[in-house]
This record gives C-alpha cells, sequence and structure tokens, in this order.
C-alpha cells in the first residue's frame, strides 16, 4: 500500500505541510508506505488546452508534472494539501490539477482513496480542502476524509488539526486495506463514467486515444 502526499505550500516547514505530515505520519502507522511531495520543486508549466492528452494520451508540454502524477497513478491514497489564497488552492496546485484533465475523462483514479488538508491565516481551510478532495473525486477517487484549520482560531485549534490529521492518515490506511466501499460516492462515480463515456463516444473520431482506452477498459 502506497500513499503520496503532495504539498502546494510555497513556505518550507509551513503549517500546511504540518498538517500533511500528520496525515502521513497516520498513514504509515496504518501499514503504508509514503511518499512526501514538495510541489513547488517541481517544474510544472500550464495546460494549454491543447487536447493532446485526449487524442494521443501524452501531454506536448516537456516538463516534471510526469514525474509527480506517476507517483500518483502508483499509488493507493492520495493526499493533498494547500494553504487558503483568496478562497482556493495556491497557484502551483491549481496549475498541476488543470494539467489532470485527462484523468477525469479516463476515471484513473477509480479504485484509489483520497484525503485533504488545508490551513487559512482567517477563514476558507475546510472549503479549500473540501475543493481538493472533491477534485480529486471527480477524477474517480473515493473520498476519506479532510482536516482544515483557521489560524485564527488558536494555537489549540492547530493542535487539534495535527491530531485529527493523524487519525485522517490512520483511516486512509484502513481504508485502502479494506477496499472501504461509499455507497454514496460510488453511485455518483457510475454516473460521472457514463457522462464521460458518452462524451468520449461522441468525441472518438478527435480523441482516438481516450477512445481506445476505454475500449480496453471494456467500458464501450
Amino acid at each position: 500500500m502506497q500513499v503520496v502526499g503532495i504539498n502546494s505550500s510555497p513556505r518550507k516547514k509551513s503549517n500546511t505541510d504540518l498538517l500533511l505530515s500528520s496525515v502521513l505520519k497516520g498513514a504509515s502507522a496504518g501499514g503504508c508506505e509514503i511518499v512526501h511531495i514538495d510541489l513547488y520543486s517541481y517544474e510544472i508549466e500550464y495546460c494549454k488546452a491543447c487536447e493532446n492528452c485526449y487524442k494521443t494520451g501524452s501531454c506536448v508540454l516537456m516538463d516534471e508534472f510526469p514525474d509527480v502524477y506517476d507517483l500518483i497513478l502508483e499509488s493507493d491514497g492520495i493526499v493533498l494539501g494547500s494553504p487558503n489564497y483568496i478562497n482556493n488552492v495556491t497557484a502551483r496546485m491549481k496549475t498541476f490539477l488543470d494539467r489532470m484533465a485527462d484523468t477525469v475523462h479516463c476515471q484513473r483514479l477509480l479504485g484509489k482513496y483520497s484525503a485533504a488538508v488545508s490551513t487559512a491565516g482567517g477563514s476558507g481551510a475546510v472549503e479549500v480542502a473540501d475543493y481538493l478532495n472533491h477534485s480529486l473525486f471527480i477524477m474517480g477517487a473515493s473520498v476519506v476524509g479532510s482536516v482544515g484549520v483557521n489560524l485564527s482560531d488558536g494555537e489549540e485549534m492547530f493542535q487539534k488539526g495535527v491530531d485529527q490529521s493523524y487519525q485522517l492518515g490512520v483511516m486512509l490506511a484502513d481504508a485502502i486495506l479494506t477496499k472501504t466501499k461509499y455507497p454514496d460516492q460510488q453511485e455518483e462515480h457510475a454516473a460521472m463514467l457514463e457522462r464521460v463515456k458518452n462524451l468520449v463516444l461522441l468525441r472518438k473520431e478527435e480523441w482516438p486515444y481516450e477512445y481506445e482506452y476505454f475500449v480496453r477498459k471494456k467500458w464501450l
């Protein structure tokens, strides 16, 4: 079992990374191998919306995106962390997620599990963590949970968030180990798969790679 944690705070030893590290410690205690990624250590360019990934399965941009993306595809669990930057994730995290459009179409994260953490100076940490989980959810991942901490609530609440993050990691490891099913989420995943299947079928001449991927998966 492998869990990859991806931190998108530009600060070294940030509060967000403390929460992320705590999740990974919990996952490790639950029996998972962990990989800790600092997204700001990688050169990742903006998506050009050229649709080449839909057509060929490859990206035209020659950067370090595949180094992180391949770890996600190899892992059973994904943990994303970002501070709140004006009611959203950091620019580096958004750039990374934008490069995963093909992952949405091909539902590549089906069978994997996600968790997310966020911090904010004043407010919005919970909403940002929920956004991170939802981003992975529409790619097929099952959401285990999230932790969002507003630093304005004080040191005691932050420490509580660290403890909650550790327990989230334990829960993530258990979900992976037991292959936990979430009926409501499974129902939404099935509906999403049907939507993208119809889209890929409609655009099969333009997006031959995705069409062939669906055929290989026996979804068409």
